[in-house]
């Protein structure tokens, strides 16, 4: 006789519901979590951000960089402090291993402080972050997923994705709004 184990653990702890939805956006404080590494991702956020202002959303941007020591420590502070001023979370960008981990790690965060949070990350390191959330806990995390690669585009071609991806990433926000409930064109 053989016995199979199925050596896959599952969190008893682990939050599969995507917590809050984004909701209507005017007269909400976002904070858009970008980072030191990523053009690309500095260029769909601010399209994005414009989209979020014509909403009547306030955007903020947090850069993340200097994550060890006292750096980091400071760079932990300054980031729970945006947070407590924030109505709702975007944070990316999930392009590459590390990033990826220090992408979901903040986005953890983020969802832990009860708002409303989405993680953004390019195709190819999809699966590591849907896994890091998983591990964290929190298997239910929004995510958005861009092509890959991003950022080796030209400025005007990641801009032209970001306005093509800005629908659909409304609706995985879960934002109530005329323009995300509309089907792409």
């Amino acid at each position: 006789m053989t016995i199979i184990l199925d050596p896959t653990a599952s969190l008893v702890h682990d939050l599969a519901e995507p917590g809050p939805d984004a909701g209507v956006l005017r007269g909400k404080k976002i904070a858009i979590r970008i980072d030191m590494l990523w053009r690309s991702w500095d260029w769909v956020s601010e399209i994005w951000a414009e989209g979020l202002r014509t909403e009547g959303a306030e955007v903020t941007f947090w850069r993340s960089c200097g994550r060890t020591g006292r750096e980091g420590e400071q760079a932990e502070r300054d980031y729970g402090a945006l947070l407590a001023q924030s109505d709702m979370a975007i944070v990316g960008l999930g392009n590459c291993g590390s990033c990826t981990s220090w992408t979901i790690a903040d986005a953890l965060t983020a969802a832990a402080a009860g708002i409303p949070t989405i993680a953004v990350a390019t195709a190819h390191f999809e699966g590591l972050a849907h896994n890091l959330a998983k591990r964290g806990g929190r298997s239910g995390l929004r995510f958005h997923i861009l092509p890959y690669p991003l950022d080796i585009l030209p400025k005007e071609q990641v801009h032209d994705i970001a306005r093509n991806h800005y629908r659909s990433f409304l609706r995985n926000f879960g934002v109530r709004s005329r323009l995300a409930e509309q089907s792409a064109a």
